[in-house]
């Protein structure tokens, strides 16, 4: 375990925060700290936990959803939520994640004006609490902004306290030409306030104010808050846009050591807390950067596997898993106590970002132009010291498996199967996307109405409309979301898809993405095969070194498999799952 472990809590607090705040005094912090966790009569455990592979098992799934993708006019959406995952996901997804559920301004709920609420549009905390009483409930920290017309705010442009130290400060004069942005729009925004004229840092749109953390004051409001969410009974924090919490003047401001070391002061609270508390980084960001929010296991539990939609996509779409059979050679197993969440779709686009490296610019151009053929869009970021870059693809991801680089075919509801079963194959919890299990196409009437391009990926199911479509064998929806659930059954139920056991990637033909899994006891053993084209593929027996005294089986097609015989064969697109046990 890390030596900081040993330590007892006090003693890990405050050297932390020595490390994030050095001039001031460390015992008087770390009292508040604790306090802010730990209010009233609340204690904390004596000893922490120490990192495990126990917080989670094979039969963990996630469905992303926001609170109102589902409405029909007449209920609270957060009800008709609720029934839709009784009716639909209960033994298919152990957890969810609602996008944020709190009053916001902007950005779908990621402008946040009051963090103590929940939006009365979507309901109210019982049902927030009905849907934790059935499910492991993941919410959003926002922690890196606030919205220009919540309460925080409106207080500090009218000078009072505490608000009137919240917000982080620049002038137009600074160097900000090393920021790393994710977006376009001018860095500083210029407010007025009683305090005369200021210029006040906005990473991502000039509704979102970011927070000064460098304010103790700050960070003791947000520990506050993540107690008010587990109190309600959220068992995963999602630290949103979590790289850009602090900021230097003539820095890049993004990945800097007193954000490491905030994330590390949060993970020492959840290892004390009496309740089991999982954080969760997201961070859109290349390999390395990404995988740095482990830390040395005293960091996040999790980190989103960003590199996936792009590669998955890609490898759908040329027909080729060169370059994600790469990467995931070079891919190191998460450390003990700590996952990967895998995806390929989310409330944001596909983040062309942490494909940096990875896929040519060459072969990044031939998915975006795909992707515009088939009606998707493409958002951009701006380059330090000018110019512009793909931020991320805007799509549903059903939709963006429609067509390949060859141009369409009769393959698209098994190229799409078969890109979420390689997200249920792999080390780490598998994660969808709720217009993944649904089979939702682009919303261009929402784009249009809204003028945001991330709207295509965001529809708004009319329930009864949704039941219709599922109840009907013959929909696309109703395909899709069988094809996903049953396969997540049989996930559930195979010790060797455990988040953390063993996995390695084996060398096949470029048209077959294939890994070894096998479970922490060394008992079962997975061979999880992946056609990612549209061809017949056979596969030599002898790549996988399947046991000849035993008994293999496709888990997926319920087929045996000859031990005795050269190949396996694999139809366009097809996934197997080839274990010794069943």
């Amino acid at each position: 375990m890390p030596p900081s472990a040993k330590k007892t809590l006090g003693q890990r607090i405050h050297t932390l925060v020595h490390k994030i705040y050095p001039d001031l005094d460390a015992d008087i912090l770390s009292s508040k700290i604790v306090e802010a966790f730990w209010p009233d009569d609340t204690k904390p455990r004596k000893r922490g936990r120490a990192p495990s592979n126990n917080l989670w098992t094979e039969a963990d799934a996630l469905l992303i959803t926001y609170g109102n993708s589902i409405v029909d006019g007449a209920h609270k959406p957060l009800d008709l939520l609720h029934d839709f995952l009784l009716r639909r996901m209960k033994g298919v997804v152990k957890g969810v994640h609602i996008l944020p559920f709190f009053p916001f301004t902007s950005d779908d709920g990621f402008a946040v004006s009051d963090f103590r609420a929940v939006n009365p549009r979507l309901g109210d905390w019982p049902d927030i609490n009905r849907i934790a009483g059935e499910f492991a409930l993941m919410s959003d920290l926002v922690l890196n902004h606030v919205s220009s017309q919540g309460a925080w705010f409106n207080a500090y442009r009218q000078g009072q306290a505490p608000y009137d130290q919240f917000f982080f400060e620049a002038s137009p004069d600074d160097d900000l030409t090393n920021v790393v942005r994710p977006r376009t729009t001018p860095l500083l925004q210029k407010v007025d306030t009683s305090m005369g004229e200021r210029h006040v840092w906005c990473t991502f749109s000039h509704d979102q104010i970011d927070v000064d953390f460098r304010n103790p004051e700050v960070l003791l409001e947000f520990l506050r808050i993540i107690r008010l969410h587990v109190d309600n009974g959220v068992q995963i924090i999602r630290l949103d846009a979590v790289a850009f919490l602090w900021k230097e003047i003539g820095s890049p401001s993004i990945h800097l050591p007193q954000t490491h070391a905030v994330v590390q002061l949060m993970r020492v609270l959840c290892d004390f807390a009496n309740e089991s508390i999982i954080l969760l980084t997201e961070t859109n960001v290349p390999k390395a950067e990404n995988l740095s929010y482990f830390g040395n296991r005293d960091e996040a539990h999790a980190i989103y596997n960003f590199p996936l939609p792009p590669l998955i996509l890609h490898a759908m779409m040329s027909g080729s898993a060169k370059y994600i059979q790469r990467w995931q050679k070079g891919m190191p197993p998460a450390q003990l106590g700590c996952a990967y969440l895998n995806f390929t779709a989310s409330h944001d686009g596909i983040g062309m970002r942490p494909a940096e490296g990875i896929l040519p610019p060459e072969e990044q151009a031939r998915m975006i132009d795909t992707i515009k053929d088939i009606g998707g869009l493409v958002s951009m970021r701006a380059l330090p010291g000018g110019g512009e870059a793909p931020y991320e693809i805007n799509t549903t991801f059903f939709e963006a498996t429609g067509q390949t680089f060859a141009g369409r075919d009769d393959h698209h509801l098994a190229r799409f199967v078969c890109s979420q079963t390689i997200v249920m194959s792999l080390e780490g919890i598998p994660a969808f996307y709720i217009h993944s299990m649904l089979g939702t196409p682009n919303d261009h009437d929402q784009v249009a109405r809204r003028g945001m391009n991330r709207a295509i990926n965001r529809h708004n199911w009319d329930y009864p409309t949704l039941n219709a479509l599922l109840d009907d064998p013959e929909t696309t929806n109703a395909k899709v979301l069988r094809a996903l659930s049953e396969r997540l059954k049989i996930r559930a139920k195979q010790s060797a898809f455990h988040p953390n056991a063993t996995q390695f990637t084996i060398s096949l033909p470029d048209e077959v993405f294939g890994i070894w899994r096998q479970s922490l006891d060394r008992d079962q053993s997975i061979f999880a095969l992946h056609n990612v084209s549209g061809n017949t593929i056979e596969v030599a027996q002898d790549a996988m070194s399947m046991i000849d005294d035993e008994d293999w089986v496709d888990l997926l097609s319920g087929e045996a498999i000859d031990t005795s015989a050269t190949t396996i064969s694999l139809a366009p697109y097809q996934c197997r799952w080839i274990t010794n046990r069943v």
